[in-house]
C-alpha cells in the first residue's frame, strides 16, 4: 500500500506541477500588462503564496477528518478553476480575474505540498526522507515542462481562438484535470485513515493483522473475523483524535511544545521565503537585463526571445527544486535530519550571492536560480521530514498545515516585499536580502546539532 500510494501520488504530482510552472513564468509579466502598473509585478506570485497559505489549513483539517483524499481532491480542483480563471483573464483584459485565478492555482500549490506528508503517513522511519522526496520529485516533469509550454501554448491558444498567451493555461487546466482525477479514482484505501487504523489496532493489543486493518479501512472486513475497538462507517477517522481547541490553536501548541518541531518549521518557513522573495522578481529582471532599463515597466511587451531566456531560467530553478529531490530525501536518512538542513541554507547562501552579485549576467543568474532550487530542495524535504516525526499522531496533520500556512504566509510576504526591495535597492539588495534570513536559519540548525552531540556526548 505505501508503494502504490507514493506511485499515484507522484504520478498526480507530474500532472498537476503543470500549473504552477506555467503561472510563475509569465504571471509577473502579465501582471504588468493587465494592470497597467510595474507595481503590481509581484501580485500574481503573492497571490498564489497567499492562496497556499489560506488554503493550508482548512485542507489539512478537511484531511484530518476526512482522509488525505478529499484534501487533495479539493485542493486540485480549486486550482482547474484557477486555470480556467486565468484564460478568461487573458481573453477579457481583466487584472482581477488574474488575481483570482493566481488564488486558484495557489491552493493547488497547498494541496500539493500536503501530498509530500501523505507519501509518509505509512512509511517505515529509516525510509521517510526518501518517500518524502519521491513525491517531491514527481512534480519536476510537470513543473519545469510548464515554464517551456509557452511556446507550444501559443499554438494551442491559437488553435482554439483564443490569445496566443492564454495557450499554456489551457494545457495547464488539462494537466489539473487528468491530477484530479488519478487522485479520486485512486487514492483508496486512504494512507492517512490506513495509519490511523493500523496504529489503532497495535496500540490496543489486538491480534489482526494488516490484512484485516486494510480490509477494515476499505469497508469489508474478512468474514468471521473479529474486530477490536468501536463500530464505525468505512472511512471514518480510526481511533480518538485529542482535538483540544482549534486547528490553528493545537498545531501552534505542538510546535511549541518541540524544539525539533521548531527547527523544521523554520526551515520550511525560512527557505520557502528565500526562494519565492528572488525567484518571483528573477523574470522582470531578466526582462531589463535583456531589453535594457524600464522594459518592464506598463505598457512594454516581453519580445519572444525575452519569454524564451525567462522561460528557460525559471525550468532550470524548478528543476533545481525538484529534479535532485531523491538525494535530498537520501542525505535527509544518512546524514541527519538538521545536518541536511544546514547543507541546504548553505546551498541557499551560495545562490544568492550567485546571482546577486553576478545580476549583469544571464548566466549568473540561471546558475544562482538552480544553486536556490537544490537548497530550498534540500531544506523543504529534511524540514519536511523532520516535522512528521517531531510531533505526535493526534496532532500531526494539523501541524503541518500549520507548517504549510507559516510557509505560504512567508513566500507571500517574500513575493510582495521582493517588487519594494528590487524597486528600492536593485536585484543585488533582494539577494542579499535573501542571504541574512538564510544565515539566521542555518546558524539555528547549527546550534541544534550542536546541542545534540553535547547530549550524547554527556550521556
Amino acid at each position: 500500500m505505501q508503494r502504490r500510494t507514493v506511485v499515484l501520488l507522484s504520478a498526480a504530482q507530474v500532472f498537476g506541477g503543470i500549473g504552477t510552472g506555467a503561472t510563475v513564468s509569465i504571471g509577473s509579466i502579465l501582471a504588468v500588462e493587465l494592470s497597467g502598473s510595474s507595481a503590481w509585478a509581484g501580485a500574481v506570485a503573492t497571490v498564489m503564496t497567499l492562496g497556499a497559505a489560506l488554503a493550508a489549513l482548512p485542507l489539512a483539517s478537511l484531511a484530518d477528518r476526512r482522509g488525505r483524499r478529499a484534501g487533495q481532491v479539493t485542493g486540485l480542483a480549486a486550482a482547474l478553476a484557477g486555470a480556467v480563471l486565468m484564460v478568461l483573464a487573458v481573453v477579457s483584459g481583466l487584472f482581477i480575474l488574474l488575481v483570482l485565478g493566481a488564488a486558484g492555482i495557489g491552493v493547488g500549490t497547498a494541496a500539493s505540498l500536503q501530498a509530500r506528508f501523505a507519501a509518509v503517513d505509512l512509511a517505515d522511519a529509516e525510509h521517510r526522507g526518501r518517500a518524502l522526496s519521491a513525491v517531491v520529485w514527481a512534480v519536476t516533469v510537470g513543473a519545469v515542462a510548464g515554464p517551456n509550454l509557452i511556446q507550444p501554448g501559443t499554438a494551442v491558444g491559437e488553435a482554439l481562438g483564443l490569445p496566443p498567451v492564454a495557450g499554456p493555461f489551457v494545457i495547464a487546466g488539462a494537466g489539473l484535470l487528468v491530477a484530479n482525477v488519478l487522485l479520486f479514482a485512486g487514492l483508496r484505501p486512504d494512507p492517512l485513515l490506513l495509519a490511523r487504523e493500523i496504529a489503532f489496532r497495535e496500540a490496543g493489543g489486538g491480534a489482526q493483522g494488516k490484512e484485516q486493518v486494510l480490509a477494515a479501512v476499505q469497508g469489508h472486513g474478512s468474514k468471521g473475523t473479529a474486530t477490536s475497538g468501536p463500530a464505525r462507517t468505512p472511512g471514518q477517522a480510526v481511533g480518538p483524535v485529542k482535538r483540544g481547541g482549534g486547528s490553528l490553536v493545537r498545531g501552534l501548541r505542538a510546535i511549541r511544545g518541540s524544539r525539533t518541531a521548531l527547527l523544521a518549521v523554520a526551515a520550511v518557513v525560512g527557505a520557502h521565503a528565500v526562494m519565492v522573495g528572488v525567484m518571483s522578481m528573477t523574470p522582470l529582471h531578466l526582462q531589463e537585463l535583456v531589453e535594457g532599463p524600464g522594459a518592464g515597466h506598463a505598457g512594454h511587451t516581453a519580445s519572444g526571445d525575452v519569454l524564451v531566456i525567462i522561460g528557460f531560467t525559471i525550468s532550470l530553478h524548478i528543476a533545481g527544486m525538484f529534479a535532485l529531490s531523491p538525494v535530498m530525501g537520501w542525505l535527509t536518512d544518512k546524514a541527519g535530519r538538521a545536518q541536511t538542513i544546514m547543507i541546504g541554507f548553505t546551498l541557499l547562501i551560495t545562490a544568492v550571492a550567485v546571482a546577486g552579485f553576478g545580476e549583469s549576467s544571464t548566466g549568473a543568474v540561471a546558475v544562482g536560480l538552480v544553486l536556490l532550487g537544490l537548497g530550498w530542495s534540500a531544506a523543504t524535504v529534511s524540514g519536511s521530514t523532520l516535522l512528521a516525526e517531531s510531533v505526535g499522531q493526534e496532532s500531526r496533520v494539523v501541524v503541518q498545515g500549520v507548517s504549510d500556512m507559516l510557509m505560504g504566509a512567508a513566500g507571500a510576504v517574500g513575493g510582495a516585499v521582493s517588487g519594494l526591495v528590487l524597486s528600492w535597492f536593485g536585484y543585488l539588495g533582494l539577494n542579499l536580502l535573501g542571504g541574512v534570513v538564510g544565515a539566521a536559519v542555518l546558524a539555528a540548525a547549527f546550534l541544534t546539532v550542536m546541542a545534540r552531540r553535547r547530549q550524547s556526548a554527556a550521556a
